[in-house]
């Protein structure tokens, strides 16, 4: 499942419960993690590209324009992805709150 993900890949997915092109995918992450965290153009790209490799994102439009703006959206495995991080997360949370009470 390839879990760890890092930091970005994991603000990346859950930017995407909705379909988002790429412009608006750095805007949430930006937005959610109060400016801490913030994707470059060439870091949002490549990891846009192995996420839809891994079949956790599919494109969900794309304007047949000039600048063919695509817009993303997590897939049904994605999601399972993203649970299973969280999940992992909150176990890390309760076993460091759990020693630290005791230190």
């Amino acid at each position: 499942m390839n879990i760890p993900l890092t930091e970005s890949m994991y603000y990346i997915l859950i930017s995407l419960t909705e379909p988002n092109h790429g412009y608006g995918i750095m805007q949430q992450v930006e937005e959610l993690t109060q400016g801490r965290v913030t994707l470059g153009p060439g870091t949002l790209y490549g990891a846009l590209n192995t996420l839809l490799d891994k079949k956790w994102i599919e494109i969900y439009s794309q304007e047949d324009e000039s600048r063919k703006k695509k817009e993303y959206m997590l897939t049904s495995r994605g999601k399972e992805v993203v649970e299973a991080e969280i999940r992992r997360l909150e176990e890390l949370l309760t076993n460091g709150r759990k020693v630290m009470k005791h230190a």
